[in-house]
């Protein structure tokens, strides 16, 4: 049996299930896959977007495409692997739409009113900040690779699928992504041991 899915107590096999009995025109099993995956897609969404204010709009434009295309799916993989390819297609589509125009600020310091924004004093929120902005140092795909297989537990070969590279691919690049992290984080004592 596979392990249980953190927030629903559901299984992956479980999730699975309900997406093919969406697939098969059951109205309500695709709330259940939407409640099941709501969490991973968002903290996966907003791993990979470069603008964390978009991100809730790429949760939603996933299901989305989910729900008009369930349809389709076969159960070939998990249907978790299946919604975070939808995602990362989501993501990568927002980009290059992002990049085709110009961005303005409305504001000459963003930055300052972004960390004025933040909530403190929530045990361990800086720590949680600093490691999240270590992985957001990482090189896109092995940011991707640790994401998809560190915090959000998804397994090997189901990133690997969500990826569109080998398996092997994916342990390499959560290899080199660790090494890396674990330079980060030596540099960084270092510093402020000085």
């Amino acid at each position: 049996m596979l392990p249980a899915h953190r927030h629903t107590g559901a299984t992956e096999d479980e999730v699975t299930a309900w997406a093919l009995s969406a697939a098969a025109g059951d109205a309500n099993a695709f709330e259940h896959v939407f409640r099941a995956l709501h969490h991973d897609v968002r903290r996966y969404v907003t791993a990979l977007a470069d603008d964390s204010q978009v991100a809730e709009d790429l949760v939603q434009e996933t299901f989305l495409r989910a729900v008009s295309t369930v349809h389709l799916f076969q159960g070939r993989g998990s249907a978790r692997a299946w919604l975070l390819t939808i995602a990362r297609r989501a993501v990568v589509d927002s980009l290059r739409r992002a990049a085709a125009r110009p961005r303005l600020a409305d504001t000459p310091d963003w930055q300052f009113v972004a960390e004025c924004s933040q909530p403190r004093d929530l045990p361990g929120f800086d720590e949680g900040i600093a490691l999240m902005s270590l992985v957001e140092a990482l090189p896109d795909d092995r940011r991707e690779a640790f994401v998809l297989t560190q915090l959000l537990d998804m397994p090997y070969d189901d990133a690997a699928r969500t990826s569109a590279c080998p398996v092997g691919t994916i342990r390499s690049r959560v290899s080199r992504a660790r090494t890396t992290l674990c330079a980060m984080l030596d540099d960084r004592t270092q510093a402020l041991a000085c």
